[in-house]
């Protein structure tokens, strides 16, 4: 293993080398007060000192190669190009799910939305309601129905317009919607009764399924159930009085 000598070391060695230099000069001109020998060893020590001066500079000249400064500099670079890609793919990633949980919740909003239409419309309609002119579980339905001032609906008719109507508001908000509606009569009323709108004691189940893209799908595709990308059947389920 080469032996590196650091700044100190070598500021060290000069000042050995100079000492021994010193010496050297001394014995010449003072004759027998050293040995040979004694001149000899100093000379040596100077020798190898000067040796490890010369293995540090030449370490120290190949750390500080431009070379090698620019390959360093390089792979700083890669490293921060790589780190910066992986952000940008996590941003893109974050903003995908982002974007699919807003439409998830405008879905869903859409869904009360129709329901709660409906419901208006079947409250102010109760002989339609208790007569069974709502119920059906095949929508949206392919029915038309039109009410004018000159010739006005009966609770059957209006219902049926009603449910042309819901049915396309369904079609309009929902992809690939599917609805029931489905309501129990409590006491028996007559018609007079119900068109007052006292308390009654009947329930109606609506519920409404329409598809939409799985969490986990990462297809580009539009999601439909042929195919297009991974589907999942949501289901918005209520129980009221109208």
């Amino acid at each position: 293993m080469m032996h590196q000598v650091d700044r100190y070391d070598a500021f060290a060695a000069w000042i050995s080398i100079g000492g021994a230099m010193n010496k050297l000069k001394n014995n010449s001109c003072v004759c027998g007060r050293q040995s040979v020998a004694e001149g000899s060893y100093f000379l040596a020590h100077a020798n190898t000192m000067h040796a490890r001066i010369s293995v540090f500079h030449k370490a120290r000249d190949r750390m500080s190669s431009p070379r090698r400064a620019r390959g360093a500099s390089l792979i700083e670079v890669l490293i921060a190009v790589l780190v910066f890609g992986v952000g940008i793919v996590g941003l893109a990633g974050l903003l995908i799910v982002s974007f699919r949980s807003n439409q998830v919740g405008y879905l869903r909003t859409q869904a009360e939305f129709v329901a709660m239409g409906m419901a208006d419309r079947m409250r102010a309609n109760p002989l339609g309601v208790w007569t069974g002119a709502y119920d059906s579980t095949s929508y949206p339905l392919t029915v038309t129905q039109d009410c004018t001032k000159a010739a006005a609906c009966t609770p059957a008719q209006l219902a049926k317009r009603d449910q042309a109507q819901w049915s396309s508001q369904l079609k309009t908000f929902l992809p690939t919607p599917s609805a029931s509606i489905a309501c129990t009569k409590g006491a028996t009323a007559d018609a007079t009764q119900l068109q007052m709108r006292p308390p009654y004691g009947g329930n109606c189940v609506m519920k409404i399924s329409w598809i939409e893209r799985a969490a986990t799908d990462n297809k580009t595709a539009a999601a439909t159930t042929s195919g297009g990308g991974t589907v999942v059947t949501r289901t918005y389920a209520w129980n009221f009085q109208p």
